[in-house]
């Protein structure tokens, strides 16, 4: 067990600073510090003593160079059990510091505000905060540090306890703390620093995370996991207002499903399953809206997730709870609704405000075998002006209409995939199949269970038609309108064969491959 006897001390957050110095002051123990944690700890009437009064030598460069000097360092890293070390320190009238307690520049919160300056940004760049942080991390045999006031409490509590005493699992413990949080800084700084070069993907790229909440397991019980966030993010964009505390899987799902809600600016509802549709419909009433996604896959959305992007009503409330969902996400809840709902008592309830202005993650990492796979989001969306109609016959308004709403329904389906849509509503879904025609045929047996009648609708897929095949089942099935990326060498004959049966055939020039 070591000892405090001496500590420095420089916070740019005071919370809990007095309590802490008050507790160390009680017990003897010496305290350096410098500027303005200086100030309020001698105007708390705590002995502070100015860091440099002890080294000799001022504060410089309005501020910038404080504590960058051999008598603080030195104290911080010398080796106490290391004779060489200690010589020297007494040679040069040195110090040993048992405690380094610091909180650097708040960086993040100034790159968080709306408005601030590039130079603002800088000056907020700390550089001794984080050289005496890591050096007393290195000595931690010898050197507790404390680099956040969450830690206070936990710290105070084994001060107490040990007579000031601290074992070296826990200063080890506190190190590694500490090495994070110098570490999480400099990667928010230079992920600052790069998009201000509007680097997407620079040689070298550092993410700062910090943990939201562990889960009860990951994608199996066998399976540990956890639910991490950008360090920038201050809280999640929803609230839980109901239900049992979300899985890993539950997170994965939520994803897909808030995306879809958010996409659409018309009243919108969307059933999923392990991130895949099971059902969408568009520009109803709420009730018209989930009556139609549930009859899309009457078997399949048993235990799904439901997203809309507007008001939860009474009346979907009821007809909700008539099944078993996981989850429901929605902007907001009538309060007879959320009454309604909360009788059922694991039911998840997610409230997301500002639903249509979140703002998602433009990039999207995924593990590969040896390292990660960096991209952007697919955030594009098709408008009509993307439309090339390469068949002879030529779509209406509304034709373009449901066109657009199929090919963005199949971008939420993994691939390869297939989506028959009419009026505004799925009918029949494939995804996920080796083979596109497979896809197909999940899509018109899903359509034929669900007594769905695919004739005169439109149907989406998210790769081009590598043959004619997938189009003359597409036909076969009913469909009067087909959208696609076009792209493949065998193009013309897919448009021979729309052409052959009178239907509508739309080329996008975009691909929605969905893998992950």
């Amino acid at each position: 067990m070591k000892k405090i006897e001496r500590a420095i001390i420089s916070v740019s957050d005071k919370t809990g600073l007095i309590e802490l110095a008050k507790e160390l002051d009680k017990h003897g123990i010496e305290i350096y510090s410098t500027g303005g944690t200086l100030r309020t700890l001698n105007e708390a009437g705590i002995d502070a003593i100015s860091i440099g009064k002890y080294t000799g030598f001022p504060e410089i460069l309005d501020g910038r160079v404080k504590t960058l000097h051999p008598k603080v360092h030195g104290g911080i890293l010398a080796k106490r059990d290391n004779d060489s070390h200690m010589e020297s320190l007494s040679s040069y009238d040195v110090l040993t510091f048992d405690l380094v307690c610091i909180n650097l520049y708040p960086f993040e919160e100034v790159v968080r505000k709306d408005n601030f300056t590039f130079e603002e940004a800088i000056e907020n760049i700390d550089i001794g905060g984080p050289s005496m942080i890591r050096a007393a991390a290195k000595n931690y045999k010898d050197v507790a540090v404390i680099v956040d006031p969450s830690q206070y409490k936990e710290f105070l509590r084994r001060f107490s306890e040990n007579s000031g005493e601290f074992s070296e699992e826990y200063r080890f413990q506190l190190a590694v703390e500490a090495f994070s949080r110098t570490a999480s800084y400099d990667s928010i700084i230079s992920q600052y620093l790069y998009g201000l070069q509007g680097e997407k993907f620079p040689a070298g790229f550092s993410l700062a995370m910090k943990r939201f909440q562990n889960l009860r397991y990951g994608e199996n019980p066998h399976q540990e996991g956890a639910f991490f966030m950008p360090a920038l993010s201050e809280k999640l964009p929803w609230d839980q207002l109901h239900g049992k505390e979300l899985s890993y899987n539950n997170f994965l799902d939520l994803d897909a499903a808030i995306s879809v809600a958010r996409d659409f600016s018309e009243p919108v509802c969307a059933i999923f399953k392990h991130t895949n549709p099971c059902g969408i419909s568009l520009g109803k009433t709420q009730l018209e809206n989930l009556e139609r996604a549930i009859q899309t896959d009457p078997v399949s959305f048993f235990g799904g997730i439901i997203s809309f992007n507007d008001k939860i009503e009474p009346e979907t409330a009821e007809l909700i709870n008539k099944h078993f969902f996981e989850i429901v996400v929605a902007p907001e809840y009538d309060d007879k609704a959320l009454e309604i709902l909360k009788k059922k008592k694991n039911l998840r309830l997610i409230k997301i405000p500002n639903l249509h202005e979140l703002s998602m993650s433009q990039i999207e990492i995924k593990n590969s075998s040896f390292g990660f796979l960096l991209q952007e989001s697919d955030s594009r969306i098709v408008t009509e002006k993307d439309l090339n109609i390469v068949t002879k016959k030529k779509p209406e308004k509304n034709e373009i209409e449901e066109l657009l709403f199929a090919f963005q329904v199949v971008k939420y389906i993994k691939s390869n995939a297939v989506v028959f849509t009419k009026d505004n509503h799925t009918l029949g879904i494939g995804a996920g199949q080796m083979s596109r025609l497979d896809s197909m045929d999940i899509a018109v047996k899903k359509a034929k269970d669900a007594k769905l009648d695919l004739t005169g609708s439109c149907m989406a897929s998210e790769a081009f038609f590598p043959f004619r095949d997938a189009v003359d089942l597409a036909i076969k099935a009913g469909a009067k309108a087909i959208i696609q990326p076009g792209g493949s060498m065998n193009d013309e004959e897919s448009i021979k064969a729309a052409d052959e049966a009178g239907i509508i055939m739309a080329f996008t020039g975009i691909r929605h491959f969905r893998h992950g």
